[in-house]
């Protein structure tokens, strides 16, 4: 079924791959995505798509209206890491400490390989919305582009998303209603002392005890205020200090980031982070200042959603080829605000075992998957574009 699509347009493949490797050479960081932006929008326009640019920035968005039905939205974002490439390739990035290390030019360019099919349907029933989306990586693209009236200027009725997984098996997927990837929240904490001399520990308050001991009490948030039947994590990322062998220093900075399936225990974690803090402070007589700053939701999948999406791929690709039952990702993505306002399912994509993992110097979008995701998108826009919808 996957190489019948794909036969549709035999020039598919070399295409995409074409596309996406261009995309890895030149890669750009959240709301900087200018020369992508440019290349999405003048390959959709040579398709017949209405072409938006400039939401959120650097965002893109492309509509096709095949008559009246149902409005479906498919979702590509764009961004690379601030992360120095460390691989030997023809397509290797050209711009120093910059490069596509999750996929993003992968996803950019399986989507545009996807709209180049679908522009020439003739038996579609609706209309077919295109997203290419900034700064996923950490900066909110999804939300930035929702709060400059995404949804006002384009009413969508069902939204769909991907991410490529390395080591999960080439030519499958997976796909499951509910949470599939945790919320991610942060925090700076900076403890202040007096400080004072290594000999008279008596005359000063140490920051530095303090925060060994904060640090402990965050990292027993999960294993006793969050329920041993939920998914949770608190993490300690940084540990600063500028004392010496004999200097206790009068400040401490402490950073990490928090990371829940539900709302209820993304919460739970943000009173308790919180109410150590200021339990620290009155213990040990010194100030602790806790910023916490809220992040991406948990992405919860919707039920109708997943199953269409699931039919429609174990349609494609073979009942074998899609997995329902497997435990969600604690990573997070900010597609999770589209889905806290829009019905819809994200799914994940084997990319093989080719590319090295996620967010790494070696990593390099497996070119032999983008099949697999252009036939994806060819077969979700077309089931959810046709009279009987999901």
């Amino acid at each position: 079924m996957i190489d019948t699509i794909l036969a549709l347009d035999s020039t598919l493949d070399e295409y995409v791959k074409q596309l996406r490797q261009r995309i890895h050479q030149h890669p750009e960081l959240a709301f900087e995505e200018t020369k992508t932006c440019a290349l999405v929008a003048r390959e959709l326009a040579a398709y017949g798509y209405e072409v938006t640019t400039g939401i959120a920035k650097t965002g893109v968005v492309a509509v096709r209206r095949f008559g009246n039905g149902p409005s479906v939205a498919i979702r590509a974002d764009m961004d690379a890491l601030p992360i120095k490439e460390q691989n030997d390739v023809p397509h290797v990035s050209r711009r120093d400490g910059c490069m596509h290390a999750c996929g993003h030019d992968g996803h950019t360019a399986m989507l545009l390989g996807a709209a180049k099919v679908l522009s020439s349907r003739a038996d579609l029933i609706g209309t077919l919305i295109l997203i290419f989306q900034p700064a996923e990586e950490n900066e909110g693209g999804a939300l930035a582009m929702l709060e400059d009236g995404l949804l006002e200027r384009f009413p969508i009725d069902q939204i769909y998303g991907l991410h490529n997984m390395p080591g999960v098996p080439l030519g499958t997927y997976q796909v499951r209603s509910g949470p599939l990837l945790a919320s991610f929240d942060r925090f700076d904490i900076e403890l202040s002392s007096s400080g004072g001399h290594g000999a008279f520990p008596n005359l000063s308050k140490d920051g530095v005890l303090a925060a060994s001991s904060l640090v402990l009490a965050l990292n027993s948030i999960v294993a006793r205020d969050v329920s041993p039947l939920e998914s949770a994590v608190v993490s300690m990322g940084h540990f600063e200090a500028s004392g010496s062998y004999n200097v206790m220093p009068n400040r401490v900075k402490l950073r990490g980031s928090c990371r829940a399936l539900s709302a209820e225990t993304r919460q739970i974690i943000k009173r308790r982070v919180t109410e150590l803090c200021n339990g620290t402070a009155a213990s040990y007589g010194i100030e602790v200042d806790c910023r916490y700053q809220d992040g991406y939701p948990a992405t919860i999948n919707h039920e109708a959603q997943s199953a269409f999406v699931a039919r429609e791929l174990s349609e494609l690709a073979g009942a074998d080829a899609v997995q329902t039952e497997f435990p969600p990702y604690m990573g997070s993505e900010d597609f999770a605000f589209f889905l806290e306002r829009i019905p819809g399912c994200y799914f994940v994509m084997g990319n093989g075992s080719e590319s090295g993992p996620l967010h790494s110097p070696t990593y390099d979008f497996n070119d032999k998957a983008s099949r697999y995701g252009v036939a994806a998108w060819i077969r979700i826009a077309q089931a959810a574009l046709r009279r009987d919808g999901i």
